[in-house]
């Protein structure tokens, strides 16, 4: 596990994996903002071929205002983001960020308490896939 993610490989199919994580997400209060199809996008702008790959940007409004309470210049850095990719082969893997190394930079004791709480929520999501 890297030090700016958690991530895990699961046995579902790409579509079907969207909606089992945009589920589990809700589960622990967070809703879509955004959805980005790499893939398409990669193929319209660049005329290139890539593997199945989404950015979901998942808010948690309660911790998202409480987040731009204690610092008003970290919208920077929300929506948090979830991708899910396939690679290769076919496996699809899951990848959640980890708003405590995002956040690192910035000096402030009450965002590091937001940050925390999203980021032990962000593992459970994962954890449960």
């Amino acid at each position: 596990m890297s030090s700016y993610y958690f991530s895990k490989k699961v046995s579902t199919p790409f579509d079907e994996t969207i909606g089992v994580v945009t589920e589990a997400l809700k589960k622990e209060g967070f809703g879509i903002l955004t959805e980005i199809d790499v893939q398409a996008t990669l193929k319209k702008k660049l005329d290139v071929d890539f593997n199945k790959y989404r950015i979901l940007g998942a808010c948690n409004p309660p911790f998202a205002h409480k987040a731009l309470l204690a610092e008003n210049k970290i919208g920077t850095m929300l929506p948090c983001n979830v991708v899910v990719q396939e690679s290769d082969s076919g496996a699809v893997e899951v990848t959640a960020v980890d708003p405590m190394a995002s956040m690192a930079a910035v000096e402030n004791d009450s965002l590091k308490e937001v940050a925390s709480e999203i980021r032990d929520r962000l593992q459970k999501v994962i954890n449960s896939l």
